[in-house]
């Protein structure tokens, strides 16, 4: 387990992945919604040189798109995470399921300004959760299980009824915030452009929106406007490039859509104070002294050494 299925094939909506050695951060490309799992080890998300701790027992929520991640085993064990993917429409299935069939009231009162600026969230999981997700590590050592989509169904169902029925948190509200389809195809168009060469009158065209209607739903969605939203995800990315690969500045400038080098240089010295030359080896230089845990409190940032927002 561990891989991706190809976009061709059938796509498991619970799957679990195993890590033996620990590869660094990563990018990740979701095309599905996700509610996860840490069984073993601890999860870093990262959002520029800010990280975000997940740990073993956490219970998290990760939007579609981009996010970059490392997985990290402890004790010589293996890291090891549980992953249940949806989409709108499967969600809307199962809430008007619940609410048609076993008359159950759904409603979020929660917003903070951590859900509308961030594309993923975590909290310890609550007993029930831990059991949910502890039961399908048990099924999924079950291969009529694994291949099964009414299994899958009963428990997508069943994770659904737990996180809705609990109380307002932002996990539940990130979670009833995916029923628009709409949004979704909107949101899918926006992350699959990230690293192409496209106008933002073009991207307009391709959503069926007027420039002016684009430019306002954008905004409401991800909280810039979209050039600076793109040039923001753009350099993000870079960095993480510059600190977890040995790769030319170049070669990342060019990876990350920018038109030259020179032109890559110039943003991000303008964005970030330092030239990435000289970025990657500060980082490189006081990476081991300024790390700085932060027990007990999953929302708030482990900040490294250079360039932090």
């Amino acid at each position: 387990m561990g891989k991706l299925t190809n976009s061709q094939q059938p796509q498991p909506k619970i799957v679990k992945y195993v890590e033996a050695s620990h590869s660094g951060i990563e990018s990740v490309v979701l095309s599905r919604y996700a509610i996860g799992y840490v069984l073993h080890g601890t999860k870093y998300v990262y959002y520029g040189d800010k990280r975000y701790r997940i740990s073993q027992g956490d219970v998290f929520y990760m939007g579609v798109g981009h996010h970059y991640v490392e997985n990290i085993a402890e004790d010589d064990s293996l890291f090891e995470q549980i992953l249940v993917y949806y989409t709108p429409a499967e969600l809307q299935r199962i809430l008007s399921h619940l609410n048609i069939n076993y008359g159950v009231h759904i409603s979020n009162g929660h917003s903070c300004d951590w859900c509308r600026s961030h594309a993923h969230v975590s909290m310890a999981a609550r007993n029930s959760l831990k059991s949910f997700f502890r039961n399908c590590n048990n099924y999924l050592r079950d291969e009529l299980f694994c291949n099964n989509d009414i299994a899958e169904d009963i428990k997508m169902t069943e994770l659904v009824y737990l996180i809705v029925s609990g109380e307002d948190c932002c996990l539940k509200s990130k979670l009833l915030n995916n029923v628009d389809v709409a949004r979704e195809t909107f949101e899918q168009i926006v992350y699959d452009h990230i690293f192409k060469d496209i106008s933002i009158e073009e991207l307009s065209c391709i959503c069926n929106r007027s420039l002016t209607s684009f430019k306002k739903e954008f905004k409401r969605q991800f909280v810039m406007p979209p050039h600076k939203w793109y040039i923001r995800q753009r350099l993000m990315h870079s960095r993480l490039l510059l600190i977890s690969t040995s790769k030319s500045v170049s070669e990342i400038g060019n990876e990350c859509a920018f038109p030259n080098t020179s032109h890559f240089i110039k943003l991000f010295k303008k964005e970030y104070d330092l030239t990435p030359a000289l970025y990657r080896s500060r980082y490189q230089t006081n990476r081991e002294q300024t790390e700085a845990e932060v027990p007990d409190d999953r929302q708030r940032p482990v900040k490294m050494a250079v360039g932090e927002d």
